[in-house]
């Protein structure tokens, strides 16, 4: 006979998947997705215009960094697991054609230099840009037409590439551009090519929406715009299509790894990219998305470190194969524990 309870009959369950989640072991075995320290890229900020330390105040935790705390940074970050950095510099001085972003002795090449003599086993990724380089703030040659910001494109291609190849000269693993100018990938590609560093990989940041999360980054970076603002050349929030060309022609122009930025708000398009043409993909989890979960972190409302593994599980099944975040300092502890 069929048990019954109550005035009910029960039939048999014939699926039964929460078996499969009973036994912590089986759990883990199972389990589709999981993280590994080397998924991770922290960013850091140098500047030449301080000589100690300086506390980012909307990042809480990270800090822009003098030359003089580059190295032990380094070991710090290499000892606690982080396989990979990405380099962003503050300079001295900035104008209308970035002279300082292509300059040999250069806040970021210089880093370059110090971290591998320091760490040199340390990944090390260049963001390849002009906007903390140019007195406007822009990420390419810009001017102002009332309220509408006008780039000159293939004048800034051609400052991108030159900037390119002073990182690969100065030791960088890695380049990425993230200006989002037209034909940057190729010229850059070509640039490296004919300087002998045809080995130095490009990481394209294919599809970069112009983003009202940038805020905390532009204070760290020290490169909000002085007019205007970026919807002329970065992507706009609504196309996902577009997304998916631009990161075609990336592809077609040499780019190696493709990156989505920002993060959460677009893991459609981070899953369509990967869906679609099977490249290395990596994600930028920015500082918006980092600021916002201090702060509730801060306030008691959520757990931080849960929250935060949730959201890179969320990265990786999506489809990234690399994760650039302010977490990568904490992220092997935390999948240690």
């Amino acid at each position: 006979m069929r048990p019954e309870y109550g005035s009910r009959t029960m039939l048999p369950i014939v699926h039964r998947p929460r078996r499969l989640r009973e036994s912590p072991v089986l759990r883990d075995m199972l389990r589709e997705t999981t993280l590994s320290a080397y998924d991770f890229v922290q960013p850091l900020f140098i500047s030449e215009n301080i000589s100690e330390p300086k506390a980012i105040g909307s990042m809480p935790g990270i800090f822009q960094l003098p030359f003089g705390s580059v190295p032990a940074e380094a070991e710090r970050l290499k000892k606690s697991g982080v396989a990979a950095v990405l380099l962003f510099g503050i300079p001295k001085a900035k104008d209308a054609v970035a002279s300082s972003a292509f300059d040999l002795d250069g806040v970021v090449q210089k880093t370059i230099r110090i971290i591998k003599e320091a760490v040199p086993e340390l990944l090390i990724i260049t963001d390849v840009c002009l906007c903390e380089y140019m007195e406007h703030g822009h990420c390419g040659v810009a001017r102002r037409h009332g309220d509408h910001v006008q780039v000159a494109n293939d004048e800034s291609v051609e400052i991108l590439a030159r900037t390119a190849v002073s990182h690969a000269a100065a030791g960088a693993d890695l380049v990425a551009p993230s200006d989002m100018m037209d034909g940057r990938v190729g010229a850059i590609r070509e640039a490296l090519d004919g300087s002998g560093f045809e080995s130095t990989p490009i990481m394209s940041y294919a599809a970069k929406f112009c983003s009202a999360m940038y805020g905390p980054f532009r204070d760290a970076a020290e490169s909000a715009p002085q007019f205007g603002d970026r919807r002329s050349y970065q992507m706009d929030p609504g196309n996902a299509l577009e997304a998916l060309r631009e990161t075609e022609l990336d592809i077609d122009e040499g780019a190696d790894i493709v990156m989505v930025k920002p993060g959460l708000p677009y893991l459609d398009i981070l899953w369509r990219v990967k869906e679609r043409f099977q490249k290395p993909t990596a994600v930028y989890n920015v500082s918006g998305e980092f600021s916002m979960v201090k702060a509730a972190a801060m306030n008691g409302w959520i757990d931080e470190k849960r929250v935060v593994l949730e959201t890179m599980t969320a990265f990786k099944r999506a489809g990234a194969d690399m994760i650039i975040t302010y977490w990568a300092q904490d992220l092997p502890l935390w999948l240690n524990e």
